[in-house]
């Protein structure tokens, strides 16, 4: 007789509150945009009377929305390739001359330090830096967005990196392909795991940061989506029901991008198991 298997209540009941305490806070975004202030007075958490779905396209106008969306779109857009193509040569350079060299494997400590300074203290010289540049725009945005996840970036990397046979690159160099060739048609094919990853990690930091556009971009027709939120924020009341209307607005291209992306993963991760 087979013994049945015993249910694990606590396990179920973390995840019963765990799956409250994500879903609670979209059921309010959601309820809230589709509110008119009527309701928003009479029952914050309670459902909508009416469903007020020009909540949405006064939204759309108020903040200008597709022009901040093609803006936050070229932004992250140009980031992640950017990041991509050029944080992985970095990190090659340093993991496949890390052990022979003092001075690779000193700048591979000198990323790992520069995790740990965080952005308000370098703020203000970044800000005066890029104004003396002119690039208080969105090229001077995708710069930026580059360069400060290089750290972070280069430390994933190479450790992936460092995972790959040094024999694939021997058997390149008798072959006669020189060292750039060597990246591109042997070692770039097989980071695409670790690329997908480092993808999606700078797709979604970039599409939602606001610190970072709101201190360097000047003009507001360059504004990306993070920013153009600030519309409705008054001085003496919020229009709650427009700002999360204008949310889940924002938000919906990158859950689709992710569910999207999350499948890539995996299937990177399965091809990259077998190289």
């Amino acid at each position: 007789m087979k013994s049945r298997k015993r249910t694990n209540w606590v396990a179920m009941i973390l995840i019963a509150l765990g799956t409250v305490f994500i879903l609670f806070p979209l059921y309010m975004a959601v309820t809230i945009a589709l509110k008119n202030q009527n309701d928003m007075l009479n029952s914050i958490f309670g459902l909508p009377t009416n469903l007020r779905f020009e909540n949405f396209a006064k939204a759309i106008e108020m903040t200008n929305f597709f022009q901040a969306l093609g803006n936050s779109a070229i932004v992250t857009i140009s980031t992640v390739v950017l990041t991509i193509l050029s944080n992985s040569l970095v990190a090659y350079a340093v993991a496949r001359n890390m052990g022979k060299s003092k001075f690779f494997k000193g700048l591979y400590f000198y990323f790992i330090s520069a995790m740990f300074i965080p952005f308000p203290i370098i703020m203000l010289p970044i800000v005066k830096l890029t104004a003396s540049f002119g690039m208080t725009n969105l090229f001077g945005l995708i710069i930026l967005h580059t360069v400060y996840g290089l750290a972070f970036n280069v430390f994933i990397y190479v450790g992936y990196i460092r995972s790959i046979p040094i024999d694939l690159e021997e058997a390149a160099t008798v072959d006669g392909t020189g060292t750039f060739g060597t990246f591109a048609r042997i070692i770039f094919p097989l980071m695409a795991p670790i690329n997908a990853t480092v993808g999606i990690l700078i797709c979604l930091s970039t599409y939602n940061d606001f610190l970072l556009p709101l201190v360097i971009i000047s003009d507001q027709s360059q504004y990306t989506l993070p920013l153009v939120q600030y519309v409705f924020q008054g001085q003496f009341n919020t229009e709650f029901n427009l700002a999360f209307a204008s949310y889940l607005l924002a938000m919906l291209p990158m859950v689709v991008i992710y569910l999207f992306a999350q499948k890539w993963i995996i299937n990177g991760v399965t091809q990259g198991a077998v190289k």
